[in-house]
């Protein structure tokens, strides 16, 4: 097992099927410093456009469609003091007449503690005055190349991930994406510092992270949507427009889960999931919108 440090020198506003800018074996582990959602590096100089500009696509040897890239997330490091967010609600988030009410929606600086491992307005808000929150880094945007050699905007997601902006994928979280394409070709970039469920403002708190993964193919593990774990919980992501279609494919990546990885009966996962799951909104500001499906691994029966 080999660790890579992967210093990026072009960044992809889609995510697809490129020329790989590295190459490692499974089970390698890459050390990478990203951009933020507009294309600003840690010292807050433009290395290229918004939006959401990745790093990769990094070729991951042995992967084949059918099988599953397993990528932990083990380190995640603020790489600046500043980061930045929209200051008001997204237009879609709430009652069609209480939009024209809303002010102009303007970029706003936090500052970030490193020491301190905090998240803070630069400018104080009356009300909000002494509002600190705690760093809770997580990658917005990360997937594989999607199936037919097509090539998406990082504004969206699907079935190969994306910009799907759910704030369980930080340190310490395991996402299994499905493989299309030879050697997957893994993106990521997009992370923030802090960001509450749906990112509903349009960003969390966008900055420059260096992000430590590790790439594994688990081969013959042909699954449909991503899945994840923590400590906790096993999770499965549906992304689709409208959010009843995303809560669908979620929910019946989960069924498949059940049935396939624990021995389940359609049955048994049925009343499983009817008493047990939980539901959390990863995105809900961009074209995609992001379902996640969860369980708590207590309730989950031996392997």
């Amino acid at each position: 097992m080999t660790t890579h440090p992967f210093v990026a020198t072009a960044f992809y506003n889609v995510i697809g099927t490129m020329p790989p800018a590295l190459t490692v074996a499974s089970g390698d582990t890459i050390v990478t410093r990203t951009l933020d959602a507009w294309g600003y590096d840690e010292n807050d100089v433009r290395q290229a456009s918004g939006p959401n500009p990745m790093n990769g696509p990094v070729f991951v040897e042995g992967a084949e469609s059918g099988d599953a890239l397993k990528v932990e997330i083990l380190d995640m490091k603020p790489t600046r003091d500043t980061g930045f967010t929209r200051s008001v609600l997204a237009a879609n988030v709430i009652d069609p007449e209480a939009v024209r009410d809303l002010p102009r929606s303007e970029k706003t600086l936090w500052d970030i503690d490193r020491q301190a491992m905090t998240v803070k307005l630069k400018e104080p808000v009356a009300g909000i005055e002494n509002l600190v929150l705690p760093l809770s880094p997580m990658i917005g945007c990360f997937g594989v190349a999607p199936s037919l050699g097509q090539a998406i905007s990082t504004a969206t997601s699907g079935a190969y991930g994306g910009n799907m902006d759910y704030r369980v994928l930080g340190p310490g979280a395991t996402i299994w994406f499905p493989v299309f394409a030879p050697g997957a070709l893994f993106f990521l970039g997009d992370c923030h510092a802090v960001q509450g469920d749906g990112e509903i403002v349009g960003t969390g708190v966008e900055t420059t992270f260096e992000v430590t993964v590790r790439l594994t193919v688990e081969k013959g593990r042909p699954i449909s949507w991503p899945r994840a774990e923590t400590v906790d919980d096993v999770i499965t992501i549906g992304n689709a427009r409208p959010l009843d279609q995303a809560l669908q494919h979620a929910t019946t990546e989960m069924l498949n889960l059940l049935v396939i990885d624990y021995g389940l009966t359609t049955v048994a996962a049925s009343h499983l999931l009817g008493q047990v799951i939980r539901y959390d909104i990863g995105n809900v500001f961009d074209p995609a919108y992001t379902v996640a499906c969860r369980i708590e691994k207590k309730w989950l029966p031996a392997r």
